[in-house]
């Protein structure tokens, strides 16, 4: 990945940047190597080579020892247990599988919003780089799931370079539709990742990975859904803040606009008794967020459109025990 040079465009992940798109911005391979650590912590050491499917089959670790049947492979006999039982036996193995991850990544309008360093959009990308990256190593699969967008997408796992290319070209593709959808009014189902998580909770197989990335706007009544999840995967909510939308500075009168529905609303942030009242106000509903979240027991980390993201994103998983 490349920084963004002041007044330049650059190429980083394949895509143009500007000032105004600037993109994640730079991902060290040893923070990357830090998350990939944290991820296997997370899942037990369900990882390729050591996550255990439910039926019997080729692997490494013996699961049984039993007599012959008609169509075994001969290989697998066992010659010292035949030798021992007069009768030919076979040996059974755990099969091994890749741990599949899945990406549920926000791309509704409100993720366009940045006064910082980046966009949410920009932060959200980095945390999908990656998410790629990790999950190519080792034949991990990395499937992709966008909603808040006006065609949502799902990409089935895939291993290797081609999950990393179809995760980026699908924050793309949704990131410039929900720029042109600004205008249009959303519904709550279709901005919320209620209908995502519905996917996941019923249509996957249960002990993989899911990283939800959204920056938690609007209605939070996909909270069961996100319930069902973990109660068949590994979650972790990634949520990604800009600084504005937790105090307002004080410029005088104001527009503020809801990405999310275009409705507006004409402020005075001189106004100290305002700009107090809107502080409360949003460290009420975070903190309403975070306790929903600690209450389904999930992983939840906070990123900011301000400074390393990919810094604050490792610093935060060690402080909750998962990087050593």
């Amino acid at each position: 990945m490349t920084l963004t040079a002041a007044g330049k465009r650059v190429r980083s992940g394949g895509r143009r940047r500007s000032p105004a798109t600037p993109g994640p911005g730079p991902t060290p391979e040893a923070l990357l190597r830090a998350l990939e650590l944290s991820i296997a912590r997370q899942i037990r050491g369900l990882v390729a080579g050591d996550y255990r499917a439910r039926d019997l089959g080729g692997g490494t670790e013996l699961a049984q020892v039993r007599p012959y049947e008609p169509g075994d492979d001969v290989r697998r006999i066992d010659w010292n247990v035949t030798a021992r039982m007069n009768q030919p036996h076979v040996r059974v193995h755990v099969p091994e599988r890749a741990l599949t991850t899945w990406l549920l990544l926000d791309s509704s309008p409100s993720m366009q919003f940045g006064t910082a360093d980046r966009r949410k959009a920009d932060v959200a990308e980095g945390v999908s780089i990656a998410m790629a990256h990790l999950s190519a190593q080792r034949g991990n699969r990395l499937g992709v799931v966008t909603f808040g967008g006006r065609s949502d997408r799902r990409t089935e796992p895939r291993t290797g370079r081609a999950a990393l290319l179809a995760t980026l070209l699908d924050a793309e593709a949704d990131g410039a539709a929900a720029v042109a959808a600004q205008d249009q009014p959303m519904s709550d189902e279709t901005r919320t990742p209620a209908s995502a998580l519905r996917f996941v909770a019923r249509g996957t197989p249960p002990g993989g990975q899911v990283v939800l990335v959204t920056d938690l706007r609007g209605p939070v009544d996909w909270l069961s859904q996100l319930g069902a999840v973990a109660q068949r995967h590994a979650v972790l909510v990634v949520e990604i803040r800009d600084p504005r939308e937790d105090e307002l500075p004080d410029v005088g009168d104001l527009t503020l606009v809801d990405a999310e529905t275009g409705r507006e609303v004409r402020v005075d942030t001189s106004s100290a008794q305002l700009r107090a009242r809107f502080a409360e106000a949003a460290a009420r509903d975070r903190e309403h967020v975070a306790r929903e979240l600690r209450r389904l027991r999930v992983r939840h980390v906070v990123l900011s459109t301000s400074g390393s993201w990919l810094r604050s994103l490792a610093d935060q998983l060690r402080l909750q025990g998962m990087l050593p």
